[in-house]
């Protein structure tokens, strides 16, 4: 009873974002709060894992990239309503749902081949979910459990 009212409120509360997959490099706008002023800044880097958890909105992803020399990763909830919007640039080609194996390489041992050579393809690959298949009708409990009546020869 109480997993299928977590994943009710876990449907109402997801946000339209486009489909994300190990490979993908992608730019992540972050709103930052620093006191009572608000900023957005912007983290680009290689998609190397997706978690996509027990309920919709349990979702994360990580983000990998090279600053100064130096290997800096950042997991992001996929749902949060601190992201503003996720840009996807490019779409590479991998064989493996984590790519953890990056982690120790540098220079152009870590770099991964594009999916995509024209942008036709690549737009419809990473076009965004449309908000009408994300967000359902909402439902009344009373539907979602069903009651099952017993007949009795009597």
């Amino acid at each position: 009873m109480t997993s299928i009212l977590l994943h009710t409120q876990a449907k109402k509360q997801v946000i339209a974002r486009p489909d994300l997959r190990p490979g993908y490099t992608v730019r992540v706008h972050e709103r930052i709060r620093e006191g009572e002023k608000e900023r957005i800044q912007i983290f680009e880097g290689l998609i190397i894992g997706i978690h996509r958890g027990h309920v919709a909105t349990d979702a994360n992803f990580t983000v990998r990239r090279i600053a100064s020399g130096i290997g800096v990763e950042k997991v992001f909830p996929l749902h949060s309503p601190m992201i503003e919007k996720i840009e996807v640039k490019k779409v590479a080609k991998v064989r493996r749902a984590k790519l953890n194996f990056l982690r120790g390489r540098s220079g152009k041992s870590a770099r991964l081949s594009e999916r995509f050579t024209n942008a036709d393809e690549f737009s419809i690959a990473v076009a965004p979910v449309a908000a009408s298949e994300q967000a359902e009708a909402p439902v009344d409990s009373a539907e979602e459990i069903p009651v099952v009546e017993e007949k009795t020869d009597a």
